[in-house]
């Protein structure tokens, strides 16, 4: 009895071998990554600027447009870098390039300006003091009818490399 046990035991045991194997793929795949260092790191000489429209009349609801700069620079072994800046569009963006400020003590009240950066990328020499321009326009037409009261908003602008 015991011979036959160990006879069914090794073609069980066969048998489910075989079954592991053939649920094996034939082939597998390998992710192959790598990071390559930038030769250049740009910063901005400030951590923050301020783009302040100022007192806003519905009475006599004109356009309104500021601007703000940033300084920066870009650094590295490389002769020359090519940066890139950008934006998050803020708290309180409904859409892309939706930029609102909130009411800061009415939260559901909101008023849309609009915010653009120049340049956004260029290749500059090593070391050579750069300046950002931020522009942005408040609509008179938004805020004809807008709560009265104090409006904010923060935006992220952020330079690579």
């Amino acid at each position: 009895m015991r011979c036959i046990t160990r006879i069914l035991l090794g073609a069980f045991t066969m048998w489910f071998l075989a079954a592991v194997n053939s649920d094996a793929a034939s082939s597998s795949s390998v992710t192959v990554s790598a990071t390559v260092l930038s030769k250049s790191i740009c910063k901005f000489s400030s951590a923050s600027a301020a783009l302040a429209f100022g007192t806003l009349d519905p009475v006599t609801p004109v356009d309104v447009t500021v601007s703000t700069t940033i300084g920066f620079r870009c650094m590295g072994s490389a002769p020359m870098a090519t940066f890139l800046i950008t934006d998050d569009d803020g708290l309180n963006e409904l859409v892309p390039d939706g930029n609102r400020m909130q009411h800061v003590s009415i939260p559901a009240s909101f008023l849309p300006y609009s915010m653009t950066l120049s340049p956004t990328t260029a290749t500059v020499p090593k070391n050579a003091p750069q300046i950002l321009t931020i522009t942005g326009t408040v609509l008179g037409i938004e805020y004809q009818d807008a709560a009265a009261g104090n409006y904010s908003d923060a935006v992220v602008i952020s330079i690579d490399p």
